[in-house]
């Protein structure tokens, strides 16, 4: 199953913000909390995982 969604761009004087939302029917299927850390990942191939799981929540508790 797939959703599309568009990517948004907002460009302010001295950065640019890019913006990709999830579906509210993909967030609750995955079960997403509010504040959840995840990680953006890029492949050899030019895809974007998004990786989630105890390794991200460890590791951003050790930064703190």
């Amino acid at each position: 199953m797939g959703f599309k969604t568009k990517v948004q761009l907002i460009n302010r004087k001295e950065s640019q913000q890019w913006y990709i939302n999830f579906p509210s029917a993909c967030a609750q299927m995955m079960n997403f909390k509010k504040a959840e850390i995840v990680e953006w990942v890029i492949t050899d191939t030019g895809d974007l995982i998004l990786k989630r799981g105890k390794d991200v929540t460890q590791d951003e508790k050790k930064k703190a």
